[in-house]
């Protein structure tokens, strides 16, 4: 019965926590939407998909905001009709697999952004009972419109009660206006778990925690790794796998010592320093205390390994919690729940 009931315990928590995961959907014509999303990945732990037209190097704004008059009248004209809206490029994230969706976005003449509206008229099922929170940005215009855009594509989501206008009068302080959103729409308050990981140089193991994000799960799923990584910089650490692992690209701006990020789709990166940099990478996690990883690395190319265990206190039950504390083990793409010195698969089946 004991076996039964924390297999219970541990699938519904796993479950809980698989599903409490943040989507970022944007689009950035001019790189204000894309600097709002940088700072926004500061804050929250959420994967990105950035939305693009199809038709590369069009110029919207062009003769007096020609072709992005017309794409928005077009849509206007017929807006049930999916030939009325942009093409745009297929995304690898989906938001039926999110308890949450943030949309970021510009607006365009009082209106959501076409490329935006082709996206969300493609989705807005998918939507459905979720989470939904919007960040528009514009030069000084108002968002009514926008708003009333996105509740046409998107009539069923869960809307958060406050939208997010960042503008040009307040657009240096993006920062502080992100952390009062969340706040105030109760974006930091979902629990998840963080996956521990144990990051293994030389006889010196430096404790992590991975992202709640589809890259670090993908990563984790590789565990246990060692990897030969390679000296670059003089802050860094790099190993290319076999194959690639999905991406939620961002820049961070400033890179800290002890961030572990994924270059490209199948590039391993630990850094060792902090220094700023322009590149663009998808976080899989951080070393928590990284004060002598760089004298730990060295200064040449190094074997490193990656093992992942993650405490199971705050996936059991609260009973369960009470009586005793487990340990999750992430093995071969299997997760095992050690209880009353016995090892469970999620199956149920004991292993000795």
């Amino acid at each position: 019965m004991k076996r039964i009931s924390l297999f219970f315990c541990a699938l519904c928590a796993i479950t809980t926590a698989a599903s409490a995961k943040t989507l970022v959907a944007y689009y950035s014509y001019t790189g204000d939407c894309e600097a709002i999303v940088n700072e926004l990945c500061k804050q929250i732990t959420a994967d990105v998909v950035r939305i693009e037209p199809a038709e590369k190097g069009l110029k919207y704004e062009a003769n007096n905001y020609a072709l992005g008059t017309q794409l928005l009248n077009t849509i206007k004209a017929n807006p049930d009709k999916a030939s009325s809206y942009p093409a745009i490029d297929p995304v690898n994230l989906y938001p039926a697999d999110y308890s949450t969706v943030i949309i970021v976005t510009p607006l365009w003449w009082s209106q959501m952004a076409a490329i935006m509206q082709s996206y969300l008229f493609q989705v807005g099922s998918e939507l459905a009972g979720k989470k939904l929170g919007l960040i528009v940005s514009s030069a000084s215009s108002g968002i009514s419109g926008v708003v009333a855009d996105c509740k046409r594509l998107v009539p069923d989501a869960d809307y958060c009660p406050e939208n997010l206008w960042i503008h040009n009068s307040n657009r240096s302080s993006t920062s502080a206006l992100i952390a009062g959103w969340i706040t105030a729409n109760q974006l930091n308050q979902t629990q998840t778990t963080s996956m521990q990981i144990n990051v293994i140089v030389g006889g010196t193991t430096f404790p992590a925690t991975l992202a709640d994000n589809e890259t670090a799960r993908a990563f984790a799923r590789l565990l246990p790794l060692t990897l030969q990584m390679t000296e670059l910089n003089g802050n860094e650490k790099y190993h290319y796998l076999d194959s690639s692992l999905p991406t939620g690209t961002y820049r961070p701006g400033t890179i800290q010592a002890g961030d572990l990020m994924l270059y490209g789709s199948d590039c391993i990166v630990l850094f060792y320093k902090t220094f700023s940099s322009t590149y663009s990478y998808t976080r899989i996690g951080a070393v928590n205390n990284p004060s002598s990883l760089a004298q730990a690395l060295g200064s040449g190319n190094v074997s490193v390994r990656f093992e992942a265990v993650s405490t199971a206190t705050e996936l059991l039950s609260s009973p369960l919690q009470a009586q005793q504390q487990g340990q999750l083990v992430f093995h071969d793409g299997q997760i095992f729940v050690t209880h009353n010195g016995q090892t469970y698969t999620l199956t149920g089946a004991a292993k000795q």
